[in-house]
């Protein structure tokens, strides 16, 4: 008998850890694990994430990409807390996204995560100057403050908070001004100075640059990056520009509801040197073994239907099937 075999037990053991959700890493300020959500639409599902995996560590700045109907934006949303999963586990900042109560969410929603829609008109209120808009998110966080004297210290902290914010982000000389007063671009930093208002740890923003044109969406990122090193807060952009995709350090590419790829870029010095940045894409490997190759790379080779599989000492070769030729 071979004793170096596993028991009945011992698969079956191994079967249920791996089923069961992983534990957040303490320096995540993201973590999904096997996400799940579907919709209903006159009786018809539709799983806009079909197991979706993604970890972002405290601090980094990450780009999703990928076509319309890839799931991102599902995604983006549940992580805002303006949508709830179907299945799975998501903790951001602390938060278990499938535990929150109507409460907790509203909390979550106003504490910690800051969220930048696309269209200008949703993150600002018209009627409203730039400190003004900047200003309502501290006060709908706070609004319980009895008494005169309360309410001047609680104005005169938030108006320091305001100018603190607006200085930082460099659009300090805009504060007085209304959302129609201000050029597309300009709007788009205002709006995420209203995000960080309530200094959460996680700033998400949804096609922030998707109207503007490509020197006033430079101008936007560049808050965006300011907002990443200076301040230290997690940054997560849904995005179909090249331009601020290529300019994070990570990109995450979502395929059919799932992460199907990565490039990560680190900065190098040659022997001269001189510094560049290098860039790997990577495919993701999921818990159940799972990658999506890239569609390029299936369609040189003519890949299709099935594989043959074979390990090297190093590495997993991969080859068309060529039993049925």
């Amino acid at each position: 008998m071979n004793t170096d075999q596993p028991t009945y037990e011992e698969l079956r053991r191994r079967a249920t850890a791996a089923a069961e959700p992983r534990t957040p890493a303490t320096d995540a300020a993201i973590a999904c694990d096997r996400l799940v959500r579907i919709f209903s639409t006159d009786g018809i599902e539709v799983q806009a994430l079909q197991g979706l995996e993604l970890t972002v560590a405290q601090g980094d700045l990450v780009a999703l990409v990928g076509a319309s109907g890839s799931g991102k934006s599902t995604l983006l949303n549940i992580l805002a807390g303006l949508d709830v999963p179907t299945a799975g586990s998501a903790a951001v900042a602390g938060y278990d996204l499938l535990e929150l109560s109507a409460r907790d969410r509203l909390r979550y929603r106003r504490e910690a995560v800051g969220f930048v829609f696309q269209q200008t008109a949703r993150n600002l209120l018209p009627f409203l100057t730039a400190a003004q808009n900047v200003a309502l998110p501290m006060q709908l966080r706070g609004g319980g403050a009895r008494g005169v004297a309360r309410r001047g210290a609680a104005g005169a902290r938030r108006a320091a908070r305001v100018a603190e914010i607006l200085d930082a982000l460099g659009i300090g000389e805009l504060a007085h001004r209304r959302p129609a007063e201000l050029s597309g671009g300009q709007q788009q930093r205002v709006a995420i100075a209203v995000a960080m208002a309530n200094d959460p740890r996680v700033l998400l923003a949804d096609e922030p640059t998707g109207e503007l044109d490509s020197e006033t969406a430079a101008a936007v990122f560049e808050t965006f990056r300011t907002v990443n090193k200076e301040l230290g807060v997690t940054v997560v952009i849904v995005t179909h520009d090249p331009m601020v995709a290529g300019e994070v350090r990570r990109t995450v590419a979502i395929r059919d509801g799932r992460t199907s790829s990565e490039v990560l870029r680190r900065l190098v010095t040659d022997e001269h040197g001189e510094e560049s940045i290098s860039e790997r894409e990577y495919v993701v490997l999921d818990r159940s073994g799972r990658v999506q190759l890239p569609p390029k790379f299936l369609e040189a080779l003519g890949m299709e239907h099935r594989l043959a599989v074979d390990l090297a000492p190093d590495h997993i070769e991969l080859r068309p099937d060529r039993s049925h030729g």
